[in-house]
């Protein structure tokens, strides 16, 4: 076992993945609810980037239902951006199991 070569090749793993990192934040994802009535765009990076709302929604006048489906739609595009992240991540990792790497 060398261990230069060990280090050498942990380096490049983390260089690599500080490069999707920077990458992830410029991608977005969608997450729904109510069947599209309410869309929100996260980033890679697992930050909120925008809320769609149906005009359809609005008119209901119904709050709760409202917050309900902003809430759903947000979870839904965090989610879909932690999953997105984990995939790019595995992809560097070759799928590997390293102890405290978890996004």
């Amino acid at each position: 076992m060398n261990i230069n070569k060990i280090m050498k090749q942990a380096q490049q793993m983390q260089e690599q993945m500080a490069k999707i990192q920077e990458e992830l934040a410029n991608k977005t994802i969608e997450g729904s609810a109510g069947g599209g009535m309410v869309t929100a765009v996260a980033s890679g990076d697992g930050k909120l980037v925008s809320i769609t709302i149906e005009q359809d929604v609005l008119a209901q006048n119904d709050k709760e239902m409202l917050e309900d489906l902003i809430t759903a739609a947000v979870n839904s595009a965090l989610d879909n951006a932690k999953n997105m992240a984990a995939d790019e991540m595995k992809k560097v990792a070759g799928g590997l199991n390293i102890p405290g790497l978890s996004i």
